[in-house]
């Protein structure tokens, strides 16, 4: 068979669809590998709830992942399929989603049987800060932050609602308004019972001591700080919550094979390799030559 430059050409299409084709299952192979290791590391159940920006394909552009009644399916089906006995660890990296897919992830973690374990590489806000206190254990990077689990109706939040009808007259307030009040104190209620439900959690053992329950439940719930607002692990820790500081290494190295879609040059680039001090160089002392001025004072 004769190849001529055409042949070639119309060759070298073909490897360069199928390319992308083989890095990703070469990636998702790893990504398994991976999970095995650290369930056999950890003897338990691994799963990953990570959400990143994704891009479609052909047109680039970007789209907001969160958790979704999909993502509730799929973790609802690991925790049927984790036996009794076996411990459950899960990977956090969220800005939270919806609330009814939250809290029938929530749930099922209270009602394993075995101690849950969440880890948090980043950061884990709203809804995922609801699924971190669903576990006996969260494990966060010393710079990685939970966020608070408000209510927030549309583009307000319920805590600011409510502000507003307490500091005015009820006469020069819109019936609108009065209605969503209403919709504010529910959903605030609703959200408290929720939490103290996860909080007061004792199997397999009491995680939260009795009298941090109702402070934790008042400052993660009423939007005391705005919904957005970061809470650190130092934060946390004052809270009362079951934090623990430093992650397995294997995690990073999980989080390494989940990239954030480029769509043009990094905003963040780095050498990767541990930093190596060097040498510092010698200060200067004073000028290096002394100028005509200085020179005519000492005169």
């Amino acid at each position: 068979m004769e190849f001529n430059f055409f042949n070639i050409f119309l060759l070298f299409l073909v490897l360069s669809s199928l390319q992308p084709v083989w890095q990703r299952r070469k990636v998702e192979l790893t990504r398994l590998q991976s999970i095995q290791e650290f369930e056999r590391k950890r003897k338990s159940r691994v799963i990953l709830l990570i959400h990143r920006q994704e891009s479609v394909s052909l047109l680039g552009i970007p789209l907001s992942r969160y958790i979704s009644i999909e993502d509730s399916e799929q973790v609802l089906r690991a925790i049927r399929l984790t036996p009794p006995e076996v411990p459950i660890d899960l990977i956090l990296h969220t800005p939270g989603g919806l609330v009814l897919a939250t809290e029938q992830i929530a749930r099922a973690l209270i009602r394993h049987p075995s101690k849950v374990t969440v880890f948090i590489p980043h950061y884990a806000m709203s809804g995922g800060t609801m699924l971190a206190l669903a576990a006996d254990e969260i494990v966060m990077d010393a710079n990685a932050v939970l966020g608070p689990v408000d209510p927030q109706l549309g583009n307000m939040a319920a805590g600011s609602i409510l502000s507003v009808v307490a500091k005015k007259p009820i006469e020069n307030i819109e019936d609108q308004t009065l209605m969503m009040a209403d919709l504010a104190g529910k959903a605030v209620k609703q959200v408290q019972r929720f939490v103290r439900t996860l909080l007061k959690d004792d199997i397999p053992e009491q995680k939260i001591a009795p009298e941090n329950i109702e402070k934790i439940v008042t400052f993660l719930t009423t939007g005391i700080i705005t919904h957005d607002c970061p809470i650190t692990v130092e934060e946390a820790t004052q809270l009362g919550l079951p934090i623990v500081v430093g992650l397995p290494k294997l995690i990073y190295e999980l989080m390494d094979l989940y990239p954030q879609p480029q769509g043009g040059r990094p905003s963040v680039q780095y050498i990767p390799y541990p930093y190596q001090p060097y040498p510092a160089l010698p200060e200067t002392k004073g000028r290096p030559m002394p100028d005509k001025q200085s020179k005519a004072n000492k005169q």
